[in-house]
């Protein structure tokens, strides 16, 4: 496998195009539901999967998994699962309510305690022999297990992109940069770069970033993205689209950007790719429904 994507698996139930926001106490109805397999391992994945790239997961889900239609849709897509460890835990599950163009989310996650031993397995140590690249879509919390670990496959000579998510606990660590200087890619947005960094502007905290990391990726959402290169801020558009639903989109970039990275492509076109793939992810309900093929992303890329 070219990619694997190693962190959360989640079932996702999303409500959308809501009359109002729901407030305690009372019920609010919609006629519009759907169900998809969630969270950055799931959305990251199907994205680099539906464009070409061969991907793998790495996660922990319940026996009641092989009956979960997004466990399925995962293993359908050919995305490969036979490294996952099975538990007596019940399969992760989001709520997502999604209202106005942003979203609140209630999960239930037990399962996903401690995922940094899925990385000291040996048919898991196994499957990143044949690996090129290995993308880290969790929280990483706490910060400290997962730094051994890291360093080791980076010696086998792997590239190591992460998504910490919006984790405050882990963006403020004090170890982070220890995490960072092991891998080639970070995808936060605004928001968490600046947490990172305790800098107020995207450039300061791209600039920053940079002396941690290889190459840092800053998520801008409707305004695009930016990666700090050669010493130099480099800006790419996204596209316009109509936001029904924020679930997943920056997940669904990091898909479209691994697809182009390990195509080969420039990092602007890796931008263009990412912006393009997390664009699609917002004009349906959840971050995985609006996957494009990889000759629609090229078209749409000629835009930007």
């Amino acid at each position: 496998m070219d990619l694997v994507v190693c962190g959360e698996f989640f079932w996702d139930l999303i409500f959308y195009e809501l009359p109002r926001a729901p407030k305690l106490g009372e019920e609010v109805k919609t006629q519009h539901f759907a169900e998809y397999p969630g969270g950055g391992l799931a959305t990251t994945a199907l994205v680099a999967a539906g464009l070409g790239t061969s991907t793998a997961v790495v996660t922990r889900v319940g026996h009641d998994a092989p009956r979960n239609p997004g466990w399925q849709k995962l293993i359908g897509s050919g995305i490969f699962t036979g490294a996952c460890e099975f538990s007596h835990l019940p399969t992760a599950m989001t709520v997502c309510v999604a209202y106005d163009g942003d979203r609140m989310l209630i999960t239930h996650d037990r399962i996903n305690r401690n995922l940094h031993t899925l990385l000291k397995r040996t048919t898991i140590r196994q499957q990143f022999q044949s690996a090129r690249h290995l993308h880290l879509a969790c929280g990483l919390s706490p910060l400290h297990p997962w730094i051994s670990p890291i360093r080791e496959l980076r010696s086998r000579g792997i590239t190591i992109s992460l998504d910490l998510g919006w984790n405050p606990e882990v963006l403020r660590s004090p170890q982070l940069p220890s995490l960072l200087h092991q891998c080639d890619f970070v995808f936060p947005n605004e928001l968490e770069a600046r947490t990172m960094t305790g800098e107020k502007s995207v450039e300061q905290a791209a600039k920053k970033l940079s002396q941690w990391i290889r190459l840092p990726v800053i998520k801008l959402g409707c305004n695009g993205s930016v990666a700090f290169q050669d010493k130099r801020l480099l800006a790419v558009n996204s596209i316009p689209v109509r936001v029904l639903d924020a679930t997943g989109a920056g997940d669904a970039f990091n898909g479209g950007f691994l697809h182009g990275y390990l195509s080969g492509w420039s990092i602007a076109d890796c931008l263009r790719s990412g912006n393009i793939c997390g664009a699609m992810a917002t004009t349906r309900p959840g971050g995985s429904a609006a996957r494009i093929a990889r000759g629609k992303l090229l078209k749409l890329m000629k835009r930007i």
